[in-house]
């Protein structure tokens, strides 16, 4: 970075004006009790902005003894930032040209050429009037709309060297030019105009609560349900039968007011019937625990890690649980899987979103991800 030096001639004192006095008292009160050097920029800005968007030095030593800082240290961010000019800029426009590569490979030589034409064939300098300056910047910040220059603190963009003198021409006028891109070109969208959400109502927020409203239809429209569904009949005793062996236990089964919410979650949309029945926030507690092994088939179980989304300590769980093999994995049936995810911490709807069951068993005719892969494939869908 080139030395930046303060200018030779340069004022007798400096003082906020009483309205900028104010805000500066504000802006220190902002940070806590010794750390009030941390407003030194926003100060330094607004000595610059108050002094005809130069800095001088007078203005440096005042900022210091306001924050009670060394004068060689704020001198030191006054020659380090380039936003803080050291000398007299034009009073109409100080032009910053962006030179960095993307504004450079769209014309930024020829917009530097009409500066050199119309201000001065130096940076830096004044124009005859005083009204204009300008210098090379790197990097202004608008590369999708390059080139471009930055003028105070405004930007125009998309500039050719003819829309440069038209800006200009708006200064010299007093009859500034709208900012930003000068071809009409919309924030950064293509040259073209948008080629994606041109829908407005993908963003405007008027579609904003709609899923709620299908989500309360479908509740009520499940509780509805729930109250007409018949009570099961009560099975009545023979009178003289012999007295039977107690039957073997049932899986529990998934109650009512959990299959309704299973229902309403499916309903709305949000997610897909099987994600919501196997979704342990809807059937906490329920479902049947799948086969489990002692011990991994011939001493060594399957490398679960290939599964996508497993780490080393899921796969410590699933082994904890007798979960060893793919094949093991892929044979869930529904209920085996709503078990998995409400008594295995960490497999909240891990199953069916990254499709444990199409992996497994994907993993368990041999095929393996290439080599350098962490994990197996993405699930797509």
């Amino acid at each position: 970075m080139a030395v930046r030096r303060l200018h030779p001639d340069q004022p007798a004192s400096f003082a906020f004006t009483p309205d900028n006095e104010a805000w500066a008292e504000a802006t220190i009160k902002k940070y806590p009790d010794g750390k009030q050097a941390s407003a030194v920029i926003p100060l330094l800005m607004r000595a610059q902005e108050q002094h005809a968007n130069w800095l001088p030095e007078p203005a440096i030593r005042k900022v210091a003894d306001r924050l009670g800082m060394a004068y060689i240290r704020v001198y030191e961010i006054a020659t380090f930032y380039t936003q803080f000019q050291l000398s007299p800029v034009g009073k109409k426009a100080h032009v910053q040209v962006c030179g960095t590569t993307p504004c450079m490979l769209r014309g930024a030589e020829a917009l530097k050429d009409v500066c050199r034409n119309r201000i001065h064939h130096d940076p830096h300098h004044l124009s005859e009037d005083g009204n204009f300056s300008w210098e090379e910047v790197e990097c202004a910040g608008a590369c999708a709309n390059a080139p471009m220059v930055q003028i105070f603190a405004d930007t125009y963009e998309d500039l050719t060297p003819d829309l440069l003198d038209k800006v200009l021409d708006g200064y010299t006028s007093g009859k500034v030019l709208k900012t930003g891109s000068q071809i009409g070109r919309k924030a950064s969208s293509p040259v073209g105009g948008g080629t994606a959400l041109k829908d407005a109502s993908l963003y405007d927020g008027s579609v904003v609560g709609a899923w709620r409203k299908r989500f309360d239809e479908a509740e009520a429209a499940a509780k509805v349900a729930a109250a007409a569904a018949p009570a099961p009949a009560a099975p009545v005793p023979a009178a003289s039968a012999p007295a039977a062996p107690p039957p073997a236990p049932a899986p529990a089964p998934i109650p009512a007011a959990v299959t309704a919410a299973a229902a309403v979650t499916a309903a709305s949309g949000l997610v897909s019937a099987p994600s919501a029945a196997k979704s342990p926030a809807v059937a906490a507690g329920s479902g049947v625990k799948p086969p489990m092994l002692a011990a991994p088939r011939t001493g060594k179980g399957d490398d679960l890690k290939l599964l996508w989304g497993v780490a080393e300590k899921l796969e410590t769980k699933l082994n904890a649980e007798g979960i060893w093999h793919y094949d093991q994995i892929a044979k869930w049936t529904p209920l085996e899987c709503l078990w998995i995810e409400t008594h295995i911490e960490g497999m909240h709807g891990r199953i069916a979103r990254d499709r444990w069951l199409e992996q497994a068993a994907k993993l368990a005719t041999g095929w393996r991800p290439e080599p350098g892969h962490q994990h197996g494939e993405r699930p797509k869908g």
